[in-house]
């Protein structure tokens, strides 16, 4: 059984990276800075980093996830569950490119198998104020952060534009056609400008994917390291989720990478910065305190805050499948744990 839940943890892993990796880089694709593929590559190796000094600085995390939900000594069959639960739902929302939150599945799944395992230890009091309404006021919080930048970036880009031209006047020639449309939106960056926010919106798309790896790879240790086998140790644990993230975000990232890159806003290239800068803020800061946010909401909710004085500019039926699928995380990872429980116990 323990070998069955390393396969589990694995496999867990390389679905966690199809999912998640994409959601730090997904803004560079969607702003046009650069191919999918390479945004892809690029959220893997940031995102390999996060997950290797995950143990040192999300400690809090570790611990919520191995007996913070269910207190009692897992099982191999109930640590199968759970990981089974996790593993069918984020694979399955990974085929029908729907980004969803592995921490909600994983919640999910440690109720659904933990209330049949264990129903005394599982820690219900808990729960709203260490999981539910972190995860909740996370998409809240990023919403209304990535709008306020949003609104501040693209006044200041627009101010800096408006003295640039005011600097360098056209050619006579051209003075007609520049007074027609002096009332159309200003999107051209003064060249400094551009290069800077390049820069940026590089740096925090990893800074995302960091704090992305350094989220998510404890909670995943955390489910799998009773079962350890051949004297294997937290560490060669931690490297093989790892290695299987990193794999699974290379082979099979693209599908959700496109959907949040195209599908959910046209991302200017300053906007997805100020996104890409709120995801990598809440989330590092939430798994070194040991909030277990959703990766995926946050985004999510940073690059729909880019739409705050607008949301016209939203897919409503982008926004629509993402809230569904959302929805309906917790209940089915509880439902197919609950289900592989009775079937290995």
């Amino acid at each position: 059984m323990e070998i069955l839940v390393l396969i589990l943890v694995v496999a867990l892993a390389a679905a966690n990276g199809a999912n998640d990796v994409p959601k730090g880089v997904a803004t560079l694709a969607g702003a046009g800075v650069t191919k999918i593929r390479t945004a892809i590559m690029w959220g893997t190796v940031t995102t390999a980093l996060g997950c290797l000094v995950s143990l040192s600085l999300a400690s809090k995390m570790t611990a919520l996830f191995s007996r913070g939900i269910v207190s009692a000594a897992p099982s191999a069959a109930f640590a199968a569950a759970v990981l089974i639960g996790t593993v069918s739902w984020v694979t399955l929302a990974t085929v029908l490119k729907l980004p969803v939150s592995t921490t909600h599945a994983l919640v999910g799944s440690l109720l659904g198998a933990g209330s049949l395992f264990a129903a005394d230890a599982v820690q219900w009091n808990g729960l709203l104020a260490k999981v539910v309404q972190p995860l909740l006021l996370s998409i809240l919080v990023a919403y209304a952060v990535s709008a306020v930048l949003g609104v501040v970036t693209r006044r200041i880009v627009a101010r800096s534009a408006r003295r640039r031209a005011a600097a360098e006047p056209p050619p006579a020639g051209l003075s007609a056609t520049l007074t027609a449309t002096a009332t159309a939106p200003v999107d051209v960056e003064p060249t400094r400008a551009q290069k800077a926010i390049g820069i940026g919106h590089w740096i925090t798309s990893g800074l995302a994917s960091f704090a992305r790896g350094l989220n998510d790879a404890p909670k995943i240790v955390a489910i799998g390291s009773f079962a350890m086998i051949g004297g294997m140790t937290t560490t060669t644990l931690l490297l093989a989720v790892t290695v299987a993230m990193a794999l699974g975000g290379l082979v099979a990232g693209s599908r959700i990478a496109d959907r949040l890159a195209y599908s959910v806003i046209k991302i200017p290239h300053v906007e997805g910065f100020t996104a890409n800068l709120t995801t990598a803020s809440l989330v590092g800061l939430g798994a070194t305190l040991g909030l277990p946010m959703s990766t995926t909401q946050v985004s999510a909710g940073a690059i729909s805050g880019i739409a705050a004085d607008d949301p016209s500019r939203l897919n409503k039926k982008t926004v629509r499948d993402l809230l569904i699928a959302w929805l309906c995380t917790p209940p089915v990872g509880a439902a197919v744990a609950a289900g592989a429980y009775l079937l290995l116990a």
